[in-house]
């Protein structure tokens, strides 16, 4: 019993029952899969509820005592855990509400429980008025879903094309329903139903609330009963009744009243029109294929129980309560009868049948054509419904046609009375009381029926038989199908009537007749027929039209017209404006005036139509409709009439052609006085018909129908030069008239009539609209012109939307009228009741907001043009001036009233719309946003009602997507494409507003705080802690429905545009660092939002918007990713991937006839802009209306068919280009945003969460679907730049990653079997073709694209790169046989087969990647170099090599090097532009010296005159000044652009390298090349000598003289210009250039070797506390390599004066002192002066002792460092810490490293440290072997051959020394050099150098190279020279002196 007594939280009166509706609706109205099933399920579940319809659960005492209790014992809650106690107040309520509605304490405790979960949808209302709203709401989903349920079945009116699995189903349960009695319960409940009797109830238990409230549960309770009503109804349509459910229906209908009006109420219309359905026979007619069935089905054909039933209670029936009801049902009736009688069945029915007419008598009598045209017809309900539309036509037609002879007798009748009367006139006595007018009410009736068609069904066609001459194919009626096919009978009959009831008309039925053939004339066909009707009538009496002419004609109507106007301008007494005053009808009764009304009336209907009509009727010779009536409008006519001729004016002013003449018309005739005669005191025209006498009457009729007029003629044609000639030409009058004359006293005249106010002002804010709408500003509005008019200059007149965009951008009355207005309407919507003119009130306040909607749009052009032209208007952005004053409130609450309107959109959808648009374009501003929110949280109530207005708008689920703008004809679709809109309008504020700082109009409608820092917000559910419902909850709502099920959540289907931008709004609150905690928390906590929408990508969506969605979800989901496995993720991103159709169809060129299409072309590029989304689209609406403006200048009938074919091929390509547009940008935002997760993914992710082979497998699957995509012939070129950065992406990790696999694995040899590292060859392979199979397929364009792609290339190509290897110094040890048979490692493996799938593309891959290497995009040029120089290093065959020189590219890129030179010396400007050409510069040369590392390569760069291009380059010579101070405020402050000194090194570095590598290369040609460089020294020379003698020898200065000198000592050399074809002027300087090279080379050596060696060491180690290793060790590399450059180059100039010491030169002196001073001083301490500035042997000494010590030093250094390498496992941490410290910057940076990539760092390091160390003693060897040499050469020469001389002869110290390098290359050095040598030296000099040397070359220096030899030479080769030269140096100092 506990188990059933627990309460369902969600209110078993409400809950459920909405759901049984969901479901209902799913299955019958959506359509939805699976949905049979559920509803199987529901109605099994829910069928008491329908057999005890609307019966509630009964009250008892237990449930009584049990809720009583709640409050001290807890009540048992379902699905949830324990009893819960509940507070006393809410039991009361419980109690108050049980015994409100009469239901179970338990069912109200449940109510009141769902109202408080239900609170925050409802502002502002307790939970015991939101549960009285869900008892009626659970009750109107039960009737809902009954009438859905029955309108379901298979039946004979109308099918909902459903699966007949459904059909059966409905239609069996609704079977049972009926049988169980369903009708009279249905009619009961309809009777004890009302409203005021639940509202006395409710009133009395306080269950009302606000205005809104009661007006909610009055909706409810009426829309309950309709509901009740209408499923009778579609019972009826469908199936028939029992004879009991009939009478039983009948007997309610007789206690039937009528509302005020006389008409009945809805719900009693739709029981009226059940039984018509009952009674009707009519569908038998049409003899469909289950007529059989149907007449099987008819119990007035199969039971004569019914009939007779009926019949008595019909004829026999005592008088009703609506006597006309009475009788329309007899009509029926006596219908039904005659058609039975026609029926072979009726045989048996003969008693009933023969009753008929004295049935239809009856019905006559009582008034039934009367009753349905005042009861039916003036139903409001009435034309909500097709089948009430359809039955009662049948109802009509049946008349005429089955009882003709009444019809007869009718006419008798009418012709009888009208006798009368006519006789009753002519004697003056009263009119007889016996007047019937049936034949009257029967044509009034067809009028007024007829007159309206929402459905379009132009059911009047079948009063039309059209006649032979009529039959065009395009004008058939409805039922001739073929050209000559007989015409039903019924339709000829119908016709007749409508004939024969013309022809001799009395005068009684003139009226009547006309207002019949003004409904039959509603609709584009049946405008045509009754134009022709009328056309013949008059045809054959033309000649004397008054004796004989049909009074119904053109001819009569239009010939009455002139004389009627003939008559009035005869009576005209003078020209002057008196006749306004006096409004006596001249020459025309009341009776008269009625008529020409009536046919006014008439004849607009048809030109309405008909453009056929209308331009046939205006280009008539003899009637000239247009002059007649305007020639009217100037006498003194009643306004009434004059209302009428001009809204026949504006039916023919929709022709533009017409239109155009009409405009000239009206300016002649001044309708509205636009000139002032000299002499005229006042105004005349309709200005003073206004003032005057319409304000007098308080009635306007002529002022709404000008407005019209102007309405359509401006929208037909806007003439620019109107009024030409008389004035200054233009729209101005007019407008002047309709703003100061109309719309600004509007609200102050009187009215007789409450609506037409806002008539009134409806009728000229349209035309304020159609103006605004139609202009855009152009810069000639700006400028003052002047025209000339009669002689003088006056001003001409600016457009009107000009105008009126000037009047709403300042403070002005029009502007403060449109915002009163605004006010006024909200405060009007916000009482919830209904008054007259509420509909013409709504509509102007949608003008108003339209207006404001349309300045905002068009004040940024508006006012930028203003501002150029300069003109003295002042004008303020409107945004501003909303934030005015209001006069009526006395606040600033303008955009607050403007917003409020959001929260009517349930009832004003269209206002709520305009609304959000002008919200959105005042968000785009940050100062008013600030405001605004200050705005609308200052008043409490007001922000609560302004949220909810927000949300309730979000929250519209009617809203529907993809309908298009312009399918308008059906009201449902249009309000649901609104509120669509509506929705993405306030998502995009959301977004724009985002953007802003805070506080912002977001975070306030978000639910966030903006009065405390934002990131303090604490999000909850609404409902929970008071927090009210916010525009989150709702979007997650939104996006939250259906995402439980497995097809995923409901709005990515149905409205994808808008579940973009939602899952944007979350993206951004996720993205933004102020809003990202909350939101992530509250995503997280209460939602598990992310994941359970991960699950469901790709969504799948409908073709025409398939991708944007997943696009902001993927994003959102970057912020935090949760997923199972990686398996998962690889599938998830892949199927994500499989979503995106690469191919995209292409519209076709434009196919045009009329226009030429470069011409349109140009229009639409015009018509272009860039959309909120960022699409560049065309403006449908502004092409539209250019095209318009063009066709309409073409004129005549002959156009007219024309028209709609010209545009509408544009227009639709057009807008076929913009659905492509859009489809490829969605196409690029998804990929962009799967680009964007992959990313996140590859880089964001921990290693430990995606192990290194799933993250290689994953890359290698997205690399290869990515490649398949967009290779195929139809993939869209813009994706592919999106594609071509994933690719760049993937192949940067997968490299990554398979580097950090080799580094932490032992190598590729590991698992040399399946391939590399995890990922296997094959797949790496399939990578590679693919890669250059993209490159290949963009063609010559996208070379942006292949950037990328080059990027991608040289990632992969790295794979195969060899990782640095420490060089331990063991290798030299193989022999050569050993190494050419060493098995090739998995690298080189790689790389071979990496090479022959390059090569395997042939000179397509070449020519493509030369190309881009030559021309075009920088940093593609650059990529594209590092490629060419990437494949030129592997490319074993020169294969690339031979193409790039053969085919010109080589040449082209050396010659480029000239071109580059001006680019590269503005580089060198303390502040440089871009640094793109020098990044160009350094990737040529990196790619020249590849080039140049094969001797053919150098050849041929030789061949191209690379040399003399650089000679010819001035940037060498700009060294820039190197002062420090200087230089100090030039430095970049973030370090990213060098120091100029440094961008001079990037530009002289690159060269130099280049110059050594192709001395390097060139053997053979040696000469050529060195001579070439020799000639770029020479030419450059002051600059060279100038980096030679450099002061400050830094790590920069030394990298350069590590290379000058290095080129020097190869080219500067004596033997370098033997034959050179040179002049001896020019060979003297060149020498003298050599031998300043060799002298500088020499005291550069005395600096390093001695003088400043020690103090560069120090200075390395102190200058970069960051990286002092580092840079210490490219220092000590850099001196090295100068110290062995030079010794090379004195070994070469020793070698190459002579092979014999004897003829020897001498470069050093014989002095052996230490070159420099212990305590740092430079100068050299020689003993004598003649050698001062040579240096000394003892130089070379001291640099062989020092190198010595180095060597040792580096040894030992280079040992410990291997042992550390080998044992780095057990390395101590600190020491680790240390060996990373000098790779990481920062001093943090260690720290925060994890173990495993600290060890390989320190690793990394260790191989650094290493082949530093090696390069160093390789370095120091060399310099040890030359200095031996060197002093070996030197001491032989002074110890052997030198003769000393005698001190006194050396008296020229100066000259001695330079002469032999000066002249060696004159003179033979056997004669000359050696005799000079010999002449300086004295014997003390030799003996001093004897004593020094034995001193200084010891027994510990001997030792120490020996040591030096067996450490290093021969370890690397088995030829040794150390000890054969010390061996040689030691027997030199020995021997005694001969």
């Amino acid at each position: 019993m506990a188990a059933q007594m627990a309460v369902n939280s969600g209110a078993s009166l409400w809950g459920p029952l909405k759901e049984l509706w969901d479901t209902v609706e799913g299955a019958v109205w959506r359509r939805q899969p699976e949905s049979v099933h559920l509803l199987d399920l529901q109605l099994k579940k829910h069928k008491p509820n329908f057999l005890s319809l609307f019966k509630n659960p009964p009250k008892s005492a237990e449930q009584r005592e049990k809720v009583r209790k709640a409050s001290t014992e807890g009540i048992a809650i379902q699905g949830q855990q324990g009893a819960r106690l509940l507070p006393e107040q809410l039991l009361n309520e419980a109690f108050i509400l049980s015994d409100l509605f009469d239901i179970g304490e338990l069912a109200a405790l449940e109510l009141l429980l769902a109202g408080e979960n239900q609170q925050p949808h409802f502002l502002g209302l307790s939970r015991g008025l939101v549960a009285v709203l869900l008892y009626w709401d659970g009750k109107l989903c039960v009737a809902n879903s009954l009438r859905s349920l029955i309108q379901s079945r298979h039946g004979k009116t109308f099918t909902l094309e459903l699966s007949a699995e459904l059909v059966a189903l409905t239609t069996g349960f609704t079977d049972e329903l009926m049988g169980q009695g369903l009708t009279k319960r249905i009619l009961t409940l309809v009777s004890e139903i009302s409203v005021t009797r639940e509202f006395e109830r409710l009133q009395k238990e306080r269950g009302l609330g606000n205005e809104k409230h009661r007006k909610e549960v009055s909706d409810l309770i009426k829309e309950t009963r309709q509901a009740l009503a209408d499923s009778l109804f579609a019972w009826t349509c469908q199936s028939p009744l029992s004879k009991d459910d009939t009478l039983a229906l009948i007997g309610h209908l007789e206690t039937v009243t009528a509302e005020a009006d006389g008409s009945l109420d809805s719900v009693n219309l739709a029981l009226v029109m059940a039984l018509l359905y009952c009674l009707d026979v009519s569908f038998l007619e049409q003899g469909t294929e289950d007529r059989e069935d149907l007449l099987q089905a008819l119990p007035l054909l199969t039971e004569k129980q019914y009939v007779s039933s009926v019949h008595s209670r019909l004829v026999e029936g005592g008088p009703w309560k609506l006597p006309g009801l009475q009788a329309v049902c007899r009509l029926a009736w006596s219908l039904a009868l005659r058609a039975l009688s026609q029926l072979p069945q009726g045989l048996a029915l003969v008693e009933f049948t023969e009753t008929d007419e004295a049935l239809a008598d009856q019905a006559l009598l009582g008034g039934v054509f009367l009753f349905m045209t005042e009861g039916m017809l003036g139903c409001e309900g009435f034309s909500h419904d097709e089948f009430y539309t359809r039955r009662l036509h049948s109802l009509i037609t049946d008349f005429l046609a089955l009882m003709p002879m009444k019809v007869k007798q009718m006419r008798n009748r009418a012709d009888e009375d009208a006798r009368l009367v006519h006789m009753s006139l002519q004697m003056g006595s009263e009119l007889p009381s016996s007047l019937r007018k049936d034949l009257d009410h029967l044509m009034i009736l067809i009028g007024e029926f007829y007159s309206k068609d929402p459905f379009g069904l132009e059911l009047a066609l079948e009063f039309w038989c059209p006649t032979e001459s009529l039959q065009q194919n395009s004008l058939q009626g409805s039922y001739l199908g073929m050209a000559m096919q007989r015409p039903p009978h019924k339709q000829v009959v119908l016709s007749k009537f409508v004939r024969q009831t013309g022809d001799l008309l009395p005068p009684t039925l003139y009226i009547p007749y006309l207002r019949m053939l003004k409904g039959l004339a509603n609709g584009p066909q049946c405008a045509h027929y009754c134009f022709s009707l009328l056309k013949t009538n008059g045809a054959p009496h033309g000649e004397n039209v008054q004796v004989t002419g049909s009074p119904v004609s053109w001819e009569h109507f239009f010939h009455s017209l002139m004389l009627y106007h003939e008559n009035l301008r005869r009576d005209l007494p003078n020209t002057d404006a008196t006749q306004y005053r006096l409004p006596p009808i001249r020459g025309i009764t009341q009776r008269e005036l009625d008529g020409l009304t009536s046919f006014l009336q008439l004849l607009c209907t048809i030109i309405t139509w008909s453009e056929n009509a209308r331009l046939a009727l205006c280009e008539h010779p003899q009637w000239t409709p247009v002059v007649v009536m305007l020639g009217l409008l100037q006498c003194s006519v009643q306004p009434v009439l004059k209302g009428e001729l001009l809204l026949c004016l504006a039916a023919f002013g929709k022709s533009p052609e017409i239109a155009a003449s009409l405009w000239q018309s009206l300016e002649y005739t001044q309708i509205l006085q636009t000139v002032r005669a000299p002499g005229q005191k006042q105004v005349a025209g309709i200005e003073v018909e206004l003032n005057e006498i319409e304000s007098s009457c308080e009635e306007y009729p002529l002022t709404r129908a000008f407005c019209q007029l102007i309405s359509t003629l401006i929208e037909s044609a806007l003439p620019v030069n109107l009024g030409a000639g008389l004035r200054a030409p233009g729209f101005e009058p007019y407008l002047i008239f309709l703003r100061d004359a109309v719309f600004l006293p509007f609200p102050t005249r009187a009215y007789r009539r409450a609506a037409e106010k806002w008539e009134v002002a409806d009728a000229v804010l349209e035309v304020f609209h159609k103006l605004l709408r139609d202009y855009e500003p152009q810069p000639s509005d700006f400028v003052q012109e002047t025209v000339e008019l009669l002689g003088e200059q006056v001003l001409a007149h600016k457009p009107p939307g000009h105008s009126l965009m000037f009047h709403l951008l300042n403070d002005s009355p029009t502007l403060t009228l449109c915002l009163s207005l605004l006010g006024e309407g909200v405060h009007q919507l916000d009482t919830y009741a209904t008054f007259p003119g509420k509909k013409q009130l709504e509509s102007a306040v949608l003008h108003c907001l339209c207006l404001l909607d349309l300045a905002l749009q068009k004040e940024v052009a508006f006012m930028d043009l203003l501002r150029e032209s300069q003109a003295s208007l002042i004008v303020s952005p409107l945004e501003q001036l909303l934030q005015g004053v209001s006069a009526q409130s006395r606040r600033a609450d303008h955009i607050v009233s403007i917003a409020r309107y959001l929260y009517h959109s349930s009832s004003n959808p269209e206002a709520a719309f305009q609304s959000a648009k002008i919200l959105r374009h005042i968000s785009r501003y940050p100062n008013i946003q600030n405001r605004l929110v200050g705005d609308f949280t200052h008043d409490q109530a007001v922000s609560d009602k302004l949220m909810a207005g927000f949300v309730e708008c979000l929250d519209n689920e009617g809203a529907e997507e993809g309908l298009e703008k312009g399918d308008d004809s059906d009201p449902a679709k249009k309000e649901a494409r609104v509120r669509h809109e509506t929705q993405i309008h306030i998502l995009n504020l959301l977004i724009t507003s985002l953007e802003l700082k805070p506080p912002n109009l977001a975070l306030y409608l978000l639910g966030y705080e903006v009065k405390k820092p934002v990131s303090s917000t604490n999000l909850q559910d609404a409902g929970v802690l008071g927090c009210p419902r916010s525009c989150l909850h709702a979007i997650l709502s939104l996006l939250q429905r259906g995402s439980e099920r497995r097809s995923g959540p409901v709005l990515t289907r149905q409205a994808p545009h808008l579940a973009e931008l939602c899952y944007q709004v979350i993206y951004q609150l996720c993205a933004c660092s102020e809003t990202s905690g909350p939101t992530m928390r509250y995503l997280r906590t209460s939602q598990d939002f992310l994941f359970s929408h991960l699950q469901h990508l790709p969504f799948i969506l409908p073709e025409w918007s398939r991708l944007s969605k997943s696009t902001m979800h993927i994003r959102s989901v970057s912020g935090f990713l949760h997923f199972d496995t990686v398996s998962k993720v690889r599938r998830k991103l892949l199927s994500v991937l499989d979503a995106i159709d690469f191919s995209q169809d292409v519209p076709e060129l434009l196919q045009l006839d009329f226009f030429e299409r470069t011409q349109i072309e140009q229009v639409i590029a015009n018509c272009e802009h860039v959309n909120e989304h960022g699409h560049t689209v065309c403006n449908v609406k502004l092409l539209h209306r250019v095209l318009v403006a063009e066709v309409n200048a073409l004129q005549g009938m002959a156009a007219i068919g024309q028209r709609p074919l010209l545009f509408e091929v544009s227009v639709d390509q057009v807008v076929e280009r913009n659905r492509v547009r859009r489809s490829l940008s969605a196409k690029r935002h998804a990929l962009q945003s799967w680009r964007g997760l992959v990313e996140t993914l590859l880089t964001a992710c921990p290693a430990d969460l995606i192990p290194a082979d799933d993250r290689q497998l994953i890359i290698r699957d997205l690399l290869l679907d990515l490649h398949d995509k967009v290779c195929l012939s139809d993939a869209a070129g813009e994706l592919m730049p999106i594609v071509a950065g994933a690719v760049f992406t993937l192949t940067a990790h997968l490299s990554q990653s398979v580097l950090s696999e080799q580094q932490q694995g032992a190598g590729p040899e590991a698992g040399a079997s399946s391939g590399f590292a995890s990922i296997a060859n094959s797949a790496l392979h399939l990578i590679l073709r693919k890669l250059l199979d993209f490159i290949l397929c963009t063609g010559g364009g996208f070379q942006r694209l292949r950037a990328h792609l080059y990027g991608s290339l040289l990632y992969y190509l790295q794979i195969a790169q060899k990782p640095e290897e420490p060089d331990t110094l063991q290798q030299a040890g193989k022999s050569m046989w050993e190494r050419l048979t060493a098995p090739e490692d998995g690298f080189s493996k790689l790389q071979r087969e990496n090479l022959s799938i390059i090569e395997s593309y042939g000179t397509a891959l070449m020519e493509v990647v030369c190309r881009d290497a030559c021309d075009g995009h920088d940093i593609g040029r650059m990529l594209a170099l590092a490629v060419l120089d990437r494949v030129l290093s592997i490319d074993r065959q020169s294969q690339w090599l031979l193409y790039v020189c053969n085919s010109g590219y080589l040449r082209v890129l050396v010659e480029s090097l000239r071109q580059d030179d001006a680019a590269l010396q503005t580089m060198l400007s303390p502040q440089p532009p871009l640094l793109k050409p020098l990044y160009i510069y350094e990737s040529k040369m990196a790619l020249l010296m590849r080039v140049a590392k094969t001797s053919q390569g150098a050849v041929e760069l030789l061949r191209c005159g690379l040399v003399a291009q650089l000679v010819e380059c001035q940037v060498f010579d700009m060294v820039p000044d190197s002062d420090s101070h200087r230089m100090f405020g030039q430095r970049d402050p973030s370090g990213f652009i060098p120091s100029p000194q440094d961008r001079y090194r990037q530009i002289l570095l690159p060269a130099l390298r280049l110059f050594q590598v192709i001395l390097t290369s060139t053997t053979t040609h040696h000469q050529q090349g060195a001579a070439q460089v020799l000639q770029w020294l020479i030419v450059h020379a002051d600059t060279i000598q100038g980096l030679l003698r450099c002061p400050e020898l830094s790590k920069g200065p030394l990298q350069e003289l590590s290379l000058l000198t290095g080129i020097i000592s190869r080219t500067a050399l004596p033997g370098a210009l033997e034959g050179q074809d040179v002049n001896s002027a020019v060979l003297l300087e060149f020498q003298g250039h050599i031998s300043r090279f060799q002298r500088q080379c020499l005291s550069l050596l005395s600096r390093l070797a001695g003088s400043e060696r020690e103090r560069l060491l120090k200075q390395a180690e102190i200058a970069a506390p960051g990286d002092p290793a580092e840079r210490r060790e490219e220092m000590e590399v850099a001196m090295q390599q100068v110290c062995a450059n030079i010794m090379e180059y004195c070994q070469t100039l020793l070698l190459q004066s002579s092979a014999q010491a004897q003829f020897s030169i001498c470069l050093f002196s014989p002095s052996v002192s230490e070159p420099a001073s212990r305590d740092g001083r430079t100068d050299l301490a020689l003993p004598s002066a003649p050698y001062s500035r040579v240096p000394g042997l003892g130089l070379v000494l001291f640099l062989l002792k020092n190198s010595a010590a180095d060597f040792l030093r580096y040894h030992q250094s280079h040992r410990q460092a291997l042992g550390k390498l080998q044992s780095l496992e057990q390395l101590p941490p600190e020491e680790l810490k240390e060996l990373c410290a000098a790779l990481v910057s920062g001093t943090g940076g260690v720290e925060k490293i994890s173990s495993v990539q600290r060890s390989l760092l320190a690793k990394r390091r260790l191989v650094q440290l290493i082949n530093n160390r090696a390069k160093l003693l390789a370095l120091c060897s060399y310099v040890i072997e030359t200095c031996l040499f060197v002093l070996w050469r030197h001491l032989e020469y002074y110890l052997l051959y030198c003769t000393p001389t005698d001190p006194k002869d050396s008296l020229l110290p100066g000259a001695s020394a330079y002469r032999p390098r000066l002249t060696d290359g004159e003179a033979p050095p056997n004669s000359f050099g050696r005799a000079l040598g010999l002449s300086r030296v004295s014997q003390q000099d030799l003996e001093q150098l004897l004593s020094d040397m034995g001193a200084g070359f010891g027994e510990p220096l001997q030792r120490k190279l020996l040591e030096v030899e067996g450490l290093y030479s021969q370890v690397r080769s088995r030829y040794t020279f150390i000890q054969a030269l010390v061996r040689r140096i030691r027997g030199l100092l020995r021997q005694p002196k001969s």
